[in-house]
């Protein structure tokens, strides 16, 4: 006899909850489907009722790990816009707690080695939630003669990931702070424009 709908798709998200932790803290790689199910609290040969590989699992969790990082990420700051929305965005990511976070709530420091030895859907995945945060960064930017509003969102994300991927390998250095200081100083310039006429 079959499990309700409810009761599945409470144990989806279960497996899914745990898988997005273990990646967070020890990348794809380094994660078997046993250890997700394990710390699920379930069995292995359930697994396959839910997804139909390891990669099929790899795909949504990271969907949903992006999409909520997303929310959570720029939550509260709706009414800023420019430099002062961007220091604070910034600040929420490129931070000592976040370098030292014992299960990160971004997975990409921990995963972009395995994104780019995974196959296609994978890096596809990546791709749209990256697209994604690019979005919501551009909408609060302004752009101008030198970068337009995208290219100063792509060049912002790309150094808060490198950023904080940097420090959480360097950490316990006197480069790890350094790498945080400097990333967060440089994005907050990255987003200003020129005034008009200048």
């Amino acid at each position: 006899m079959g499990h309700p709908p409810e009761q599945k798709q409470a144990t989806h998200e279960r497996i899914l909850e745990a898988a997005g932790a273990l990646f967070r803290r020890q990348g794809f790689s380094a994660t078997s489907v046993e250890h997700v199910m394990r710390a699920a609290g379930l069995t292995v040969g359930g697994f396959y009722a839910h997804f139909n590989s390891k990669q099929a699992l790899l795909v949504e969790s990271l969907a949903r790990i992006m999409g909520t990082r997303r929310t959570e990420w720029f939550q509260g700051l709706e009414d800023l816009r420019g430099a002062e929305w961007l220091s604070h965005v910034v600040r929420r990511y490129v931070s000592r707690a976040h370098r030292d976070a014992e299960v990160p709530a971004c997975p990409l420091p921990q995963v972009l080695a395995d994104v780019m030895r995974a196959e296609e859907p994978v890096k596809q995945t990546l791709a749209d939630g990256t697209e994604g945060m690019v979005k919501d960064i551009a909408a609060h930017l302004s752009g101008d003669a030198r970068a337009s509003a995208r290219e100063r969102a792509l060049a912002t994300y790309a150094l808060c990931i490198g950023a904080l991927t940097l420090a959480k390998a360097t950490r316990g250095t006197p480069l790890s702070d350094e790498v945080l200081v400097a990333a967060r100083r440089v994005a907050v310039l990255m987003a200003e424009t020129e005034p008009p006429g200048a």
